[in-house]
């Protein structure tokens, strides 16, 4: 199998402060031009499934109504795959380019959490405006804004 040496860049922060991803001083000539942009995708490490079990699980039971009852791992977002890694566009708040902090409306990502690498959003490569899903999920929302309004409780089944 080969082989990739995949660095930490930073950490996600989650506290009274609020959500932020605050990047190791080595990197923080990389946000060089970041203003003006709104939202970022950030691909980090789901850590706390960072083991052998999690790792050579490719089916699971849903974790959401209304859909087929077993998944495979490629038709979820779950944190147990073959290589932990996890992708959350993000809307920026702020952006502190000489501490190495971008401040977040929101991650799903615990603190702590290393980030492996950051992205510009740009609608011409991330943005498909007439995405196909399957049925069981073509009722939830069509934006990470209306996101944080819908009561996702009726989609999970925990």
């Amino acid at each position: 199998m080969e082989k990739f040496i995949v660095k930490s860049i930073g950490k996600v922060r989650s506290d009274e402060r609020g959500m932020r991803i605050e990047l190791y001083k080595e990197f923080i000539p990389a946000l060089t031009n970041l203003e003006g942009f709104g939202y970022i995708n950030v691909l980090w490490w789901f850590s706390y499934n960072d083991n052998e079990y999690s790792r050579s699980k490719f089916v699971e039971k849903s974790p959401y109504k209304n859909s087929p009852e077993i998944l495979g791992t490629f038709a979820t977002r779950s944190p147990e795959r073959p290589n932990p890694i996890a992708l959350t566009c993000a809307n920026i708040t702020f952006l502190d380019c000489d501490k190495g902090i971008i401040g977040l409306a929101f991650i799903d990502a615990e603190d702590g959490t290393p980030v492996i690498d950051i992205k510009p959003y740009t609608p011409s490569f991330d943005r498909v405006e007439h995405p196909i899903v399957p049925n069981w999920c073509d009722n939830w929302p069509k934006s990470v804004e209306t996101s944080g309004d819908f009561d996702w409780s009726t989609i999970f089944n925990f």
